[in-house]
């Protein structure tokens, strides 16, 4: 697999410093650190960890959908070798349920943590996979044998499956409070009056059915307690401030008892964020055991325990004038979140409810979301959570719009599209509790040129020809728009040592993003040092008191932020310093490789000798503080956009239903890139994730609710022969004025729109006048196609 891309190179508006003698880190491909580590196998996992005399905990887990527990037998597992404590709801109904994340929700929806995912099952179970009993043994193994001997007797309950339905029913997973968490509503204009004034109104239903992020690592955790001091030394988590800030609150505990050690996550993509419940269980066990406890989960686990994503429904109302100009658009929605709430929802449903109508001038808009129940695995965000799904219904519907109003696909989003004109477009929504406010950048400027860039009249052309020679090749596009940098502040800090390293700490995390090699290469511009000489730390509070995390890809902003705020504090300072040392005005000063040389001479002084000579003794003499360091906050309450355009290529095979991607490139608006290289990586890794759920991948349950993909034998995901070469285009012509990169977010604009273009390609292919209107599109559902029995 490779890919292509424009040129990236330095611009004017790039920071070069003083006189332009800076070296520009900035905009360069630097190799990503991590990978030195991550591929030699080097790299240190929770699994990897093996303390001395620690315990090791396998969960029983429901095999019911929707049961009640009548009896729990241990009796043979307690006998079982090696087994030192098996633990039920009985000695854990106390810590309650995960707690939500504060996120204003509370103060809308009353009595919301009544949703909220209880440590282990209470009376009831509510899906397959939901933790019942743990059990732990000296050894894993053993463990998992004696969990085999746990014995659950459950008396079946109805199940619910379908979203929309699980509003219709009597049935109620939560008694009294039915089976909608929270009703979303956002809307601004005239909707009414946008569909009296409209000449065609295009109606239709869209479904993105439940897949997920499946990481090669699944989840870990490893807790060591020090009983002496009743604190827990924590490894395996992902935003290890929130962990612990829940997991103290659960557990009674001051938060600095709590202290969060790093290890590597590897791939994250959102689910396996937030706090689990399989958590909170390991480090209640290992205090009130007073051992060191390890819980990894395995495959099967993961695919009915771990987070799910993206099942929604879309029923879509759209009004256009003759012109095909939209007047407005009207959405319900309906989306299933499993069983529970997760800890940071119902973020993904306001996310959702806020952006369905993407980089378009929609003058009148309502959406309303239910974010409903059912006796499946709970949901949290994935890579582009909302903007996936809504961008598929968004994009399909004017697909459908531009055949009834009889002009071209491109030309429908030519007239709808925001230019610069439009800008800044604040229609007065908010996603998030933070508010939505495009300012910088043309959508259709970037829409045409990526159009040219890829050659897209050709590519029409040529498939047109394809299908004239008997091949079922058809073309398809997608435009997208993200939101990015959510999340009001980030911490970071900088300090130079004199043993000729620099150390960058960050309250961000390492969930396979690059932001190590970001971050320093962030800093290394401010120091004029090699990016090379800085090691990042994070994901540890010891080190790092507060932070945010990693996600809704906010980490080159708002950490890259917080470490470029402290370097300059450290520059200021290591100046004025510089300046008392060789005894020059600071005015005369540059900094040159580290150095602050004197201008038109050699005399020059490094950063490095400037934080030696700042030790204790001689910054008390000085009334200084001693050595070259700070610590910085970074707040930011606006998000950043980009936007861009999704193409596919596809040709069908009628007699099988296979399907293969001829061509595919994707498009963004970066603003300004940091790193072409961990650009390239982040948009190749989200097109792999968008072609999966387009094509291949879906969690499926028979209608008790038993789940049926539970392996890779079931559960398909594109291999390297299945994947296109990926071919992308980045522009750098509008950056974000909110942060001092002008940078926009990039790790989800490569999956953002991939649905929707392969969907319309696969339209385009079968020339039947069909319409997709669901993912993934099978190959039993193309082989009906052409076959007589499926329309569409």
């Amino acid at each position: 697999m490779t890919a292509t891309g424009k040129a990236f190179t330095p611009k004017n508006n790039r920071p070069t410093g003083e006189g332009g003698s800076k070296k520009t880190w900035i905009g360069e491909e630097v190799s990503r650190r991590e990978d030195r580590r991550l591929l030699t196998g080097e790299a240190m996992f929770a699994g990897d960890m093996a303390l001395p005399g620690q315990l090791h905990m396998r969960l029983v887990r429901s095999t019911q959908a929707h049961a009640r527990i009548m009896s729990i037998d241990i009796s043979d597992a307690e006998r079982a070798p090696g087994v030192r404590g098996i633990i039920t709801a009985e000695q854990t109904r106390h810590l309650g349920s995960v707690p939500l994340e504060d996120l204003g929700y509370h103060e809308e929806y009353d009595n919301i943590e009544d949703f909220s995912h209880p440590v282990l099952a209470v009376e009831k179970v509510m899906y397959v996979g939901q933790p019942v009993v743990a059990v732990l043994a000296t050894d894993a193994y053993l463990a998992e044998d004696a969990a085999d001997l746990v014995s659950i007797e459950y008396e079946s309950l109805p199940v619910l499956l379908d979203p929309e339905a699980a509003l219709d029913r009597e049935i109620q997973l939560f008694p009294g409070r039915g089976n909608e968490g929270a009703r979303i509503e956002k809307s601004y204009g005239d909707i009414e009056l946008a569909f009296t004034n409209a000449v065609h109104i295009i109606e239709h239903k869209y479904v993105t059915n439940r897949h997920s992020g499946v990481p090669m690592e699944p989840r870990g955790i490893v807790v060591q307690p020090d009983r002496a001091r009743d604190t827990l030394f924590i490894w395996g988590t992902v935003h290890v401030h929130d962990n612990r800030r829940i997991i103290a609150q659960m557990l009674g505990l001051p938060e600095v008892n709590v202290r969060m050690k790093h290890a590597e996550v590897g791939g994250n993509f959102g689910v396996k964020g937030g706090v689990f419940p399989e958590t909170v269980l390991v480090a209640w066990a290992a205090r009130s055991m007073g051992e060191s406890v390890k819980w990894v989960e395995d495959r099967v686990e993961h695919m009915v325990a771990t987070s799910h994503a993206r099942e929604m429904v879309h029923k879509l109302e759209l009004a256009v004038d003759t012109e095909g100009k939209i007047l407005g658009l009207r959405d319900e929605i309906f989306h299933n979140h499993g069983a529970f709430f997760r800890q940071a929802e119902p973020l993904v449903s306001d996310i959702t409810a806020g952006i369905v109508f993407g980089p378009y001038r929609v003058p009148n808009y309502e959406a309303v979301l239910h974010a409903v129940f059912t006796n499946k695995t709970p949901v949290a965000a994935y890579r582009a959570p909302g903007r996936y799904e809504s961008t598929f219904a968004r994009e399909r519907v004017f697909d459908l719009a531009a055949r009834k109003v009889g002009i071209s696909p491109v030309d429908f989003r030519r007239r709808n599209l925001l230019t610069a004109d439009d800008l800044p477009w604040a229609p007065g929504i908010e996603m998030v509790h933070e508010p939505y406010h495009f300012d910088s950048g043309d959508v259709v400027q970037h829409f045409n040129e990526a159009l040219q860039a890829a050659k897209w009249s050709e590519w029409v052309i040529e498939s047109q020809q394809m299908r004239a020679e008997g091949r079922k090749v058809g073309v398809g596009l997608g435009v997208l728009m993200d939101k990015a940098g959510l999340g009001l502040f980030e911490t970071g800090g900088v300090e130079v040592s004199r043993a000729g390293r620099v150390t960058v700490k960050t309250g961000g995390s390492s969930v396979g993003q690059g932001i190590e090699t970001v971050l320093a290469q962030i800093v290394a511009q401010e120091l004029q040092v090699d990016p090379e000489d800085i090691d990042v730390v994070h994901s540890d509070t010891e080190l790092i008191p507060d932070g945010v995390g990693s996600w809704s890809s906010r980490s080159t902003v708002l950490a890259g932020g917080a470490a470029r705020k402290a370097a300059l504090v450290v520059v200021d300072k290591a100046k004025r310093l510089a300046s008392e040392m060789l005894e020059v005005d600071p005015s005369d000063l540059e900094l040159v490789d580290g150095h602050f040389r004197i201008k038109g001479t050699d005399s020059e002084i490094s950063l490095y000798e400037i934080a030696a000579a700042r030790d204790p003794f001689t910054a008390r003499l000085e009334n200084d503080e001693p050595g070259l360091a700070a610590d910085a906050v970074y707040v930011n309450n606006l998000m950043n956009y980009p936007y861009g355009v999704t193409l596919v290529q596809i040709e069908l095979d009628p007699d099988t239903g296979g399907h293969r991607i001829l061509k595919f490139f994707t498009s963004t608006e970066a603003g300004q890139v940091i790193n072409p290289l961990t650009t390239r990586g982040q948009i190749i890794g989200a097109a792999v994730q968008g072609i999966g759920g387009a094509l291949y991948e879906e969690f499926l349950y028979e209608e008790d609710g038993q789940p049926i993909t539970t392996s890779f034998m079931d559960y398909l995901l594109p291999g390297a022969g299945e994947m296109p070469d990926v071919h992308y285009f980045v522009t750098e012509d509008a950056q974000s004025p909110d942060n001092p990169f002008g940078a926009k977010g990039l790790g989800e604009i490569g999956i953002i729109a991939v649905g929707a273009a392969v969907a319309a390609a696969i339209d385009d292919a079968a020339a039947d006048g069909g319409h997709i209107d669901r993912l993934p599109v099978t190959p039993e559902q193309i082989y009906n196609r052409f076959h007589g029995s499926h329309k569409g």
